[in-house]
């Protein structure tokens, strides 16, 4: 088995908001195995962007570990993180708002290596400036230009080149393709593979895209009002679901096949809000099988078949009640289906705005 680079222990954030506390990210823990990438996904405001931010402390937490090389890095004075900063980078959302655009080409791929002083003079910057271009295929021509010039794509491999020049080991992609056109996202992809297996690069991928996270994620963790809902190896979640949130979302992808008919699963029922949320499942609100249980105890994350944690009180006993298509071939589940215990028949209810405002700030 890998070596574990980094984890999250009991990991937390909270918000001051009018009202109390938002819990934007609520006592995480998982672990990211070095070689590996680490999918995250989750709607709008579950918390995504938030535990990246954590993991390379550009967000302090309000609890819990993060170890890094099996090193508290957020116990370290900034004096002392230091030297772990240039090991862990990020590439942004938002091509067109993460990039200066007063800075020239070379000169936002350039400022990194003149912050850490990584090289003593201009000779040795302009040669690693050059050779991070060619790595992320810019061409030499684009040195001096603005990221204004250029379109979305030669803006993200900007933002990727200057991510790569201190050498890191851990890259959090927070939606690196999400603002990019469809033709443009897979030749991003495919970078960042070539790029992670040439210099042995760890990467977490957060994303709300189910189809690009599968393509890209060696394990993946599905996020619900700031708390982790499954846990799996990516095939294997996409195969045996096992939590109700992880079914709806997985339900919503079109299948590859006229032969089956597929319906979405549509989520009904109340939003739980997130500031100062009671002791229950996050999820029961939305849920068909809510129980009175669901209400009295938040369910904790528990491991039910090798690799693959689920956060629901009844997980042994939900099965997909739908066949699904995985890699070319029908699944069938082979257990009795269990019936919905309750369906929740409200209309839904737009989320708590301040969740968005929230997770929308941090991401910019």
């Amino acid at each position: 088995m890998k070596k574990v680079m980094l984890e999250a222990r009991e990991l937390t954030k909270y918000f001051d908001v009018p009202g109390g506390k938002l819990h934007a990210v609520d006592k995480v823990n998982f672990q990211i195995h070095e070689g590996e990438t680490l999918g995250l996904v989750g709607e709008s405001g579950c918390g995504k962007s938030t535990t990246g931010r954590l993991l390379l402390r550009l967000l302090e937490p309000t609890s819990g570990d993060v170890i890094f090389d099996g090193v508290n890095i957020t116990k370290l004075s900034q004096r002392e993180f230091r030297k772990y900063r240039t090991q862990m980078q990020i590439v942004f959302q938002d091509p067109y708002a993460s990039l200066n655009p007063r800075m020239s080409v070379a000169e936002i791929i350039e400022e990194p290596l003149l912050i850490n002083k990584i090289y003593n003079n201009a000779a040795d910057r302009a040669k690693r400036v050059k050779e991070l271009m060619d790595t992320v295929g810019l061409a030499p021509r684009l040195l001096n230009v603005y990221p204004h010039e250029l379109d979305g794509g030669r803006r993200q491999r900007i933002g990727i080149a200057r991510a790569l020049a201190l050498k890191p080991r851990f890259i959090v992609q927070d939606e690196p393709v999400s603002a990019l056109d469809v033709s443009i996202q897979a030749q991003i992809l495919n970078l960042m593979d070539d790029l992670q297996d040439e210099f042995q690069l760890t990467y977490m991928f957060i994303s709300h895209d189910l189809s690009v996270v599968k393509h890209v994620s060696d394990r993946i963790i599905v996020m619900y009002l700031g708390v982790i809902v499954e846990m799996a190896e990516s095939q294997e979640l996409f195969e045996r679901r096992l939590h109700p949130y992880t079914k709806a979302l997985l339900s919503a992808l079109p299948v590859p096949s006229v032969d089956i008919e597929t319906e979405p699963i549509i989520l009904k029922g109340e939003i739980t809000s997130p500031i100062n949320p009671k002791n229950a499942c996050r999820f029961a609100g939305r849920c068909a099988y809510r129980q009175d249980l669901c209400d009295q105890q938040q369910p904790e994350l528990r491991e039910l078949h090798p690799g693959h944690w689920v956060a629901c009180h009844f997980a042994e006993n939900l099965v997909q009640t739908e066949d699904i298509v995985v890699g070319g071939s029908l699944s069938h589940p082979d257990s009795t289906v269990t019936k919905p215990s309750q369906v929740i028949e409200e209309e839904p209810v737009t989320e708590v705005e301040q969740a968005k405002s929230e997770e929308s700030n941090i991401s910019k």
